[in-house]
């Protein structure tokens, strides 16, 4: 193989010391520098100006005299050199001058490690120059064996970790506060959190035979906390309960209750929690709180609505101005009610209820300091314990003691669409005779008159059979209130004129004040008994 680089060769004469110049194929002309670092390595004196015009005038081979003296014979040889990182040893070799030895596979690999190099070496390419010498031309004659990098292990986070949650902004450009995320909820069996294992980097080894260590990589497990549990492998966190998922110090944990530390605002936004809302401060007008559990709230509920899987608790009250919704399916305790709206599907108890609609499938008690119930409306299916009930200024409210408030809620529904019912089913005739008397008195009706017989005739049907379906519920509904005719309204102080009571479907109207007394159903009336 023909060389490609130009190069030099030392010949020594009689009347001195000679260099060689021979073109290249690639690079025409020999390296001055490199002319200069061999002759230097091997402590030839020479004269460097003739060398330096002839490598500057260099078109083809010539030869140039360097010294008067006769240097002596020199070898094949190769300097090694070792880049800065270790990462390989390159070699470049120089021909032998008259009488020199020619290298040898051992000769280089002395070189070689003379140079330090003590791993890696390249057997091709020290195979390749000895077949086919190329001079002035770096062979890589030795490769470390790279290290490999390892990896972290990480932890991906199935829920919300960022802290900082910033308001939605509306199409419409406003901000809307509600819908903040403050909660994670999370489902039993739900991933809360995947592992990928770290993997080890691998050590290699520099041409100095040096072990090139990998950088440490961080080992991390998955810890179980409370309600938690990890997989098998080690990979996987689950809940093991409904609940609120949040990360708290690199650890996660899983709780039935959400506290809030402070008042539901526009920094927190709406609440929609599987388990038990603890809430420290207010509930501001605007908000929503959803609980599977207890809402609990330590501060005021202002026109906001709450929903409660179990009990509501207010420890101070609810000012709904008459915004204001406390639904629980277990039972609500409040400070006081006012200007809210209020249902219960155990009992409700109170220190006072103010102008509201409060509803309970339990009892409504009205106890404490005050007692009272001014105005709105109270409904109970078992029995209403109060204080004092209206007032002298007018304000009476309605009290009502019934079954189930939604089956009660459900018979007035009926009884009020039963008459407009029954109005409707009386026009039918009407147009239908008329219709009728036209067709016998042979007259073609359009396609519009007769599709309006059609449709008459099906209606008068279908109101006929809602009427029927209404009234047997109506019946079903009564037979229920009579059997369940056992609760009655207690006054414990003074009960005003004015007051409604309707107890199981039947009113009866406070015309005077009475005291420490029983309102109670006998037969078809209800009498005022005293204690």
């Amino acid at each position: 193989m023909a060389n490609r680089a130009a190069y030099f060769r030392l010949t020594i004469k009689e009347d001195g010391t000679y260099l060689m110049l021979y073109p290249g194929e690639d690079i025409k002309r020999p390296d001055l520098r490199d002319i200069d670092e061999y002759l230097r390595w091997k402590n030839i004196e020479y004269d460097r100006e003739a060398v330096v015009k002839a490598v500057s005038g260099f078109t083809a081979f010539c030869c140039v005299k360097i010294s008067p003296k006769q240097a002596a014979p020199q070898d094949e040889s190769v300097r090694v050199t070792i880049n800065e990182a270790r990462s390989q040893a390159v070699g470049r070799f120089y021909p032998a001058s008259d009488n020199g030895k020619k290298l040898s596979r051992d000769d280089i690999i002395s070189s070689l490690l003379l140079a330090g190099v003590k791993y890696g070496v390249a057997v091709e390419e020290l195979d390749s120059f000895l077949e086919d010498p190329q001079y002035s031309t770096d062979y890589v004659l030795a490769r470390a064996l790279p290290h490999e990098e390892g990896k972290s292990a990480s932890i991906t986070y199935h829920f919300n970790t960022d802290l900082s949650r910033k308001p939605k902004l509306n199409e419409d450009g406003s901000v809307d506060f509600h819908q903040l995320e403050t909660l994670n909820p999370v489902h039993e069996g739900d991933c809360l959190a995947t592992l990928t294992p770290a993997i080890p980097g691998k050590p290699g080894i520099d041409v100095t035979g040096r072990v090139i260590r990998p950088a440490n990589v961080k080992r991390i497990v998955l810890k179980q906390e409370k309600n938690t549990k990890v997989s098998e492998d080690g990979c996987h966190l689950l809940s093991l309960v409904d609940g609120h998922v949040s990360l708290i110090s690199g650890s996660i944990f899983v709780s039935n209750n959400f506290e809030v530390p402070a008042d539901v605002d526009a920094s927190t936004g709406d609440i929609n929690f599987e388990g038990t809302v603890m809430i420290r401060g207010n509930v501001l007008t605007g908000f929503i709180v959803r609980a599977k559990g207890d809402i609990i709230v330590d501060g005021v509920v202002e026109g906001a609505e709450l929903y409660a899987g179990g009990q509501i608790i207010l420890k101070r009250g609810i000012q709904g101005m008459e915004r204001g919704k406390l639904k629980a399916e277990s039972n609500v305790i409040a400070k006081f009610i006012e200007n809210a709206e209020v249902y219960s599907g155990g009992y409700i108890e109170t220190d006072a209820i103010l102008h509201s609609k409060v509803t309970a499938r339990g009892e409504v008690i009205a106890s404490g300091r005050r007692g009272l119930i001014v105005g709105g409306e109270t409904r109970s299916g078992s029995g209403i314990s109060v204080k004092t009930a209206g007032s002298t200024m007018g304000t009476a409210p309605l009290m009502e003691i019934g079954c189930a408030p939604e089956l009660m809620a459900e018979y007035r529904r009926l009884s009020e669409e039963l008459p407009k019912m029954e109005a409707e089913l009386e026009k039918v005739p009407k147009t239908y005779s008329l219709l009728s008397r036209r067709v016998r008195a042979g007259e073609q009706l359009g396609p519009d008159k007769l599709e309006l017989m059609r449709t008459t005739c099906q209606s008068k049907l279908r109101l006929g059979q809602d009427i029927k379906q209404s009234m047997d519920r109506m019946n079903e509904l009564q037979e229920q209130t009579e059997e369940q005719s056992g609760g009655c309204i207690r006054v414990k102080g003074v009960i005003y004129p004015g007051v409604k009571v309707i107890m199981y479907n039947i009113t009866y109207h406070v015309r005077s004040a009475m005291q420490y007394c029983r309102l109670v159903k006998e037969r078809a009336d209800v009498k005022m008994i005293e204690y």
